[in-house]
């Protein structure tokens, strides 16, 4: 098993054909098949179902892959690590950002990561906040936000900053984000609530218990972008993190307010793995992100958010 049989394996699962494969890597066709032939020859299993649509990893085919992608991954890093410049800080990093926090985060710390440290290739995965611990726990991630996360025995905690949950409805509602809405008002309206097992939907449901409110919802999803939408088609009112609302409120296209009775707050950490050493771009970019998040806090970009140890500006 080497390199190019590896390259090979990965290329030809993510694009599902030998030709498009051997097209990517420079090579001629028959050089990648021989590759996957000899791999499958060493591990003795079928890697591949050939059919008319194309290559189809078997289940074997895909866990040498998934493997194997980790590989050349931790490879790449190491060779952005071993060959920098004295003084210059280069490397791979893959970032985990909450999909809430990345419409107001990934461009002014891209930019200015790419401004002071052009070594690092920067690497940006959104998701809730239970995908992204998964990757960070699997290595598919070197750090990422997550939110109420207070201790872990894998991971290293930083707690940066909490934000108050607010109602969102649509523009004819006449929410007044300067007079927070209560709970059992929320639950006078249908709603459209995250997925069962959803960290936030956890958070949503223990406030409208102890407010004996019930919540009626027209529909669930997975998707803070279908929530917001659905709202706007007037489906019903929903409960978001304030920073993921703040344009659509400032711009009018929805109105919303701060949920109280009872206030619903969620804490942001970033985290990182607890194992081994932590590579110096990775240290870079989270001190980037948490200046980043105490600038947004400061300049008042972050609606009812509150910074905690760490935060830089904040």
């Amino acid at each position: 098993m080497d390199f190019k049989q590896l390259k090979a394996l990965v290329t030809v699962v993510e694009v599902g054909s030998v030709t498009r494969a051997a097209e990517l890597l420079h090579l001629v066709q028959p050089a990648v098949t021989r590759q996957i032939k000899a791999l499958e020859q060493e591990l003795g299993v079928p890697l591949f179902e050939r059919t008319r649509q194309g290559m189809r990893p078997t289940e074997a085919g895909a866990t040498v892959a998934e493997r194997a992608r980790r590989a050349l991954t931790e490879l790449d890093r190491a060779r952005a690590e071993v060959a920098p410049a004295r003084g210059v800080v280069t490397g791979i990093v893959t970032l985990g950002l909450l999909e809430s926090t990345a419409g107001l985060l990934a461009e002014p710390l891209t930019s200015a990561v790419l401004r002071d440290h052009p070594g690092i290739e920067l690497r940006l995965q959104t998701a809730y906040s239970g995908h992204l611990r998964r990757w960070l726990d699997e290595g598919d991630l070197d750090l990422s936000l997550l939110y109420n996360l207070t201790s872990s025995p894998s991971l290293t905690v930083m707690p940066v900053v909490r934000e108050l949950l607010w109602v969102l409805a649509p523009p004819s509602a006449g929410l007044d984000p300067a007079r927070p809405v209560s709970f059992t008002r929320v639950a006078e309206n249908p709603v459209v609530l995250p997925s069962p097992g959803h960290g936030l939907r956890s958070l949503i449901d223990t406030a409208a218990r102890q407010a004996g409110a019930d919540l009626t919802p027209s529909v669930q999803t997975n998707s803070m972008q279908l929530q917001k939408r659905l709202v706007l088609a007037g489906h019903g009112w929903t409960v978001l993190p304030g920073v993921g609302i703040a344009e659509d409120i400032a711009a009018g296209v929805l109105s919303g307010a701060p949920v109280c009775e009872p206030e619903v707050w969620r804490s942001i950490v970033v985290a990182t793995p607890r194992p081994g050493r932590v590579p110096p771009a990775v240290d870079v970019v989270a001190r980037e992100l948490i200046h980043q998040i105490g600038r947004a806090v400061a300049d008042g970009r972050w609606p009812s958010a509150e910074p905690l140890a760490g935060t830089g500006e904040a």
